[in-house]
C-alpha cells in the first residue's frame, strides 16, 4: 500500500478545462478529486447504478437538479442517488476542488440529458 494524491494519481481532463484525478479506481467504488474552474459546469445527466457523494474541499459550487439548486461551500457534501438528474456548476469567481465518491464506479454508467 502506498499513499495517493493528485501528484501521483491517474489524471484526466473533462470538458475543456476541468481536471480529475483517480484516487481510487475500482469497479465497486471510485474516489475522484476534481477541479472545476470558475464559470464551468457539466451537462445535466444521471447514473443508472452509481450512487455518488460530492464533498467540497475548497471553493463554492452548486448542484443543479431539475427542480432546484443546492449551494455548496467548503466542507459541504451532498449525496446523489441513482437515476436523479443533476449537474455540477461552478458559478463563483474561483476554482472549486472536490471529491466525488461513487459506488459502484460511475464510468460507463452516465446518461446525458438533452
Amino acid at each position: 500500500m502506498t499513499a495517493v494524491s493528485i501528484s501521483n494519481a491517474e489524471h484526466y481532463i473533462w470538458g475543456e478545462k476541468c481536471d480529475g484525478w483517480h484516487l481510487l479506481k475500482r469497479d465497486d467504488v471510485s474516489v475522484i478529486q476534481e477541479r472545476v474552474p470558475a464559470g464551468e459546469a457539466e451537462t445535466m445527466h444521471h447514473h443508472n447504478h452509481a450512487r455518488q457523494f460530492f464533498y467540497i474541499l475548497e471553493g463554492e459550487a452548486c448542484m443543479a437538479f431539475e427542480d432546484r439548486i443546492v449551494n455548496l461551500q467548503k466542507s459541504d457534501g451532498i449525496e446523489i442517488p441513482p437515476l436523479v438528474n443533476h449537474r455540477f456548476e461552478n458559478n463563483s469567481s474561483e476554482d472549486v476542488h472536490f471529491l466525488v465518491i461513487s459506488a459502484p464506479k460511475s464510468q460507463g454508467d452516465r446518461v446525458n440529458i438533452g
